[in-house]
């Protein structure tokens, strides 16, 4: 068996985005900025608590010095310790059907095989913006290891990686002025969701939206991004420029196209729901031809190609009905179905209802006046449709939605049909399924 890895990030790390560059680290950050943001918040409860330092340097070595280690041992298990694999380090790409050509240190590598599983993932989108090849920016694969913390940070993107990122370096102490060009973050979110967090984001941090970028430059440490929006042009400043506007798939770098592979109008490697490509024995999985560009759904269609390599004459597919997402960003989101204006444009008759945090006891314990749950049914079965949450610990109280949806538990049952502990935060999910009104 080969693997061939060509690295990723600033150290060329083994592994793929979500332990180098994605998932794992960045909620690491995220979770020191949540310690990091708690004393403001302590003085509506009464307790007056003070931010006395941030160590950069601390938290970023405590997270990638785990980060790396198991990076490094998951590469030398594979080079090193296991005699029925053999490694590859470089860029591989198709020169024909089946047929792959390594660029490795000690020159090109030719391999060929009957099975072949493509999950080269992705790489960030950079934006085209007059003068950025010429400054100095970062990405998220980078911007995590900056030498120190700047005064003032641009992220321009108004997605789920802007978000985190704002989160992570506003709670630090970092200024952070936030380009989008909506006119709100987090677009492809419910809008009522949208809504709410773009209000909040903009009490924290400069949230500049409808904006579009004419243009950047750097003058010694100091970047300068010049917009145009509503208001005519202006320019923002900063000492870190971070690029956060999504991300494409590695499809180019392989070269798929040399070898017979099928794209999606996405750029995407075009599957069936059982992983396999337009060639025979060759199969895709993860950022590279999924729509759902999440950790868990990569586990889950790894699951289904090992079975299906194992199994020819058994296929599974691949099941994405109901996959659930996250923003670790402050307030927390999480979702799982469809949106009110997915709902609407789809034309599926539906209910909706909302539950705040304000509402349930615990919710007062924590003083939220601004997080909420939406649900969406049928109206009729009373089967959920999709759920959104703003708030604290929003991924962890969607999960039972996510359990409903998939096992075709509907609403009455879910809510009268189980205990719910009082006074602890689910109360959030059983008030907001009482509060449907179904037939």
């Amino acid at each position: 068996m080969a693997i061939v890895d060509k690295g990723i990030g600033p150290t060329d790390s083994y592994g793929g985005t979500c332990l180098n560059v994605g998932c794992i680290p960045t909620k690491m950050f995220v979770h020191t900025a949540d310690v990091a943001s708690a004393p403001a918040a302590g003085a509506g409860l009464g307790v007056d608590l003070e931010l006395q330092q941030v160590r950069w340097p601390d938290i970023r070595d405590r997270i990638f010095g785990r980060i790396d280690t198991i990076s490094e041992s998951g590469r030398r298990y594979r080079a090193e310790e296991n005699p029925n694999v053999t490694l590859y380090t470089g860029l591989a790409r198709f020169t024909g059907v089946k047929q792959l050509t390594v660029e490795t240190a000690d020159g090109p590598e030719e391999i060929t095989a009957d099975q072949i599983v493509v999950a080269a993932g992705g790489r960030p989108r950079i934006p085209d913006i007059p003068g950025l090849d010429d400054v100095t920016y970062h990405t998220s694969d980078t911007v995590m290891r900056l030498e120190e913390l700047p005064r003032r940070m641009i992220i321009v993107g108004g997605g789920f990686i802007g978000a985190e990122f704002m989160h992570i370096f506003s709670s630090l102490g970092v200024e952070v002025t936030l380009v989008a060009r909506s006119d709100r973050l987090l677009r492809q979110e419910d809008h009522d969701i949208s809504r709410r967090f773009t209000e909040l984001a903009a009490e924290r941090s400069n949230v500049l939206l409808e904006r579009k970028q004419l243009g950047v430059e750097q003058h010694g440490g100091t970047i300068h991004l010049h917009l145009d929006g509503p208001q005519g042009p202006e320019t923002v400043s900063g000492e870190v420029l971070l690029v956060a506007t999504g991300r494409v798939p590695n499809t180019d770098l392989l070269d798929a196209a040399a070898g017979g592979l099928e794209l999606t109008d996405a750029g995407k490697i075009k599957v069936d729901a059982h992983q396999r490509t337009s060639v025979p024995g060759v199969w895709a999985l993860g950022d590279i031809s999924s729509e759902y560009e999440l950790k868990h759904v990569a586990n889950h269609e790894t699951r289904v190609v090992q079975h299906n390599l194992l199994h020819p004459e058994q296929l599974q597919e691949s099941d994405h009905r109901f996959v659930p997402h996250a923003v670790f960003s402050s307030p927390q989101i999480a979702a799982v179905g469809l949106t009110e204006q997915q709902a609407r444009e789809q034309g599926v008759e539906h209910v909706t209802a909302t539950q705040d945090y304000a509402g349930i006891a615990y919710g007062w314990a924590m003083e939220d006046t601004t997080g909420f749950a939406k649900l969406l049914a049928d109206p009729n079965s009373g089967q959920l449709l999709g759920a959104h949450i703003i708030g604290p610990q929003a991924p962890t109280l969607l999960q039972p939605l996510v359990q409903a949806m998939q096992f075709g538990l509907d609403a009455r049952r879910m809510a009268r049909g189980q205990y719910w502990i009082h006074p602890a935060m689910p109360e959030l999910i059983e008030n907001a399924l009482l509060n449907l009104p179904l037939r």
